[in-house]
């Protein structure tokens, strides 16, 4: 990635300073300096993410086709040039080149295991990472369910020039199927999940019925469903290093917060403003949110977009109303957003400008208008775990008013940030990225058929 407004730079990214010499290397190809790793599915990619693993294991990525039809695939690749390294030496196969290569002009990844996925996935994660030691990786996928795959060596994979089997030197494993019992004749579609980092049995889906269940994926039960907007929810989000906080975005405007505790009461985060009546719109409708992800080191920030917006917004937990930062980069519709995972002020977004775009929060623009409450570098510990959201004792869901009075007296300390620190242009529109928890340097971004690393 290249610095914006530096057409004369290589795409590698960013000022010639020493400011991340911090950063964990990143165990790659020694000497390669590649900046851009590139992959070519055989369908539409939309979900996508990294390992969560530390070291080589975290350069593998799961991808989730888009096909309408009935015949998607849930598929783990991993990067070519790691193959023979000692950490993923149990991927050695006498004919690993045929994966690498076959057919693909020379792909910088090549497919460790494959399943088929009936509907359209809409969201996979890996596992999160807590030290543990077993071999083998779980991952969850939402589309019409909830299921969880275990990625193992595949053992019908042999180095024999005849092999028999899939021609994947890994499985991937069905372990098991979450619905709703009382939605066993119809399933209504899960738009997104999210996977606890602090309590990892614990996963949160979202559903266009309105409705957020929790489940403990240890026991295959549903600890509780809740009625989380009024109309359809499109993703939630647990709020990293609590296992209690959650929050939630949808079709009705809104972003809700909900303790695990006390699931009587939620609170609202924020509220788009209504709209006049139009031609095409109904007075008082509100512009739906997609999608919505809490700052990995500061849980007092979230962000979120919505639907046909160029916009992205910053929200601070505790000044519930109006965000404290708006994006206004990008000139077309923005897709998706992720937080980096080792520096509080940055983001990431990509959009239907075909561009990835790198936020740096805590820089301050001319265009700054009032206090700057964003996310700065000396408050990047996780709040304490099991802390109450602030506000959220007694804030009932329905206290609509209480939000949007909030919103006129926050509204003058906004800021609008208008120049990212670094920018990307693919080839089409970007519908997916994900920054590498582990390897930091690395964001991945998927467009079209398209997968591409970018270091960063």
């Amino acid at each position: 990635m290249s610095a914006r407004n530096s057409t004369a730079q290589p795409p590698s990214a960013g000022p010639a300073d020493n400011s991340r010499a911090d950063r964990p290397s990143v165990p790659l190809p020694k000497g390669s300096g590649k900046e851009i790793y590139h992959y070519t599915a055989p369908w539409p990619v939309y979900a996508l993410d990294w390992s969560k693993k530390p070291g080589e294991k975290g350069f593998r990525l799961a991808l989730g086709s888009f096909n309408e039809e009935y015949n998607n695939k849930l598929q783990i690749i991993a990067l070519s040039d790691l193959a023979y390294s000692d950490d993923m030496s149990h991927y050695r196969q006498s004919n690993f080149a045929q994966h690498a290569h076959h057919g693909t002009g020379g792909q910088d990844f090549f497919p460790l295991a494959e399943s088929d996925h009936y509907y359209p996935i809409t969201k996979v994660l890996w596992e999160p990472f807590k030290g543990n030691p077993r071999l083998t990786d779980l991952l969850a996928t939402t589309g019409d369910i909830l299921r969880l795959w275990e990625l193992t060596d595949d053992p019908s994979y042999s180095n024999t020039i005849g092999r028999t089997g899939s021609g994947f030197s890994q499985r991937l494993i069905k372990k098991s199927e979450l619905m709703n019992v009382k939605q066993t004749d119809f399933c209504a579609p899960l738009t997104s999940f999210d996977w606890n980092d602090t309590d990892p049995s614990l996963i949160v889906t979202s559903s266009i019925d309105t409705t957020c269940t929790v489940w403990n994926v240890e026991t295959n039960t549903a600890k509780t469903q809740l009625i989380a907007h009024d109309k359809e929810v499109y993703d939630v989000a647990f709020a990293h290093g609590m296992a209690d906080i959650f929050a939630s975005v949808g079709a009705d405007g809104s972003v809700r917060m909900f303790d695990l505790r006390s699931l009587e009461h939620s609170t609202i985060i924020y509220e788009t403003p209504a709209t006049p009546a139009t031609a095409n719109t109904v007075a008082g409708a509100s512009s739906p949110l997609l999608r919505l992800q809490f700052n990995r080191l500061d849980t007092n920030y979230l962000a979120t977009f919505h639907m046909d917006s160029p916009a992205v917004q910053i929200l601070d937990v505790r000044a519930p109303g109006a965000p404290v930062t708006e994006l206004k980069g990008h000139s077309a519709t923005v897709n998706c957003i992720s937080w980096a995972p080792h520096i509080s002020g940055n983001i990431c977004t990509g959009g239907d400008d075909q561009q990835v775009l790198v936020w740096d929060l805590n820089s301050n623009p001319p265009s700054s208008g009032g206090t700057d409450r964003s996310p700065s570098a000396s408050t990047s510990t996780p709040s304490a775990a099991g802390a109450a959201p602030p506000g959220s004792a007694g804030a009932s869901r329905h206290h609509h008013h209480h939000s949007s009075s909030s919103s006129h007296h926050h509204h003058h300390q906004q800021k609008v940030m208008q120049d990212p620190i670094l920018a990307y242009t693919a080839d089409s529109e970007i519908n997916s990225l994900c920054w590498n928890q582990s390897l930091t340097d690395w964001i991945a971004v998927g467009f079209g058929r398209t997968v591409q690393a970018l270091r960063v």
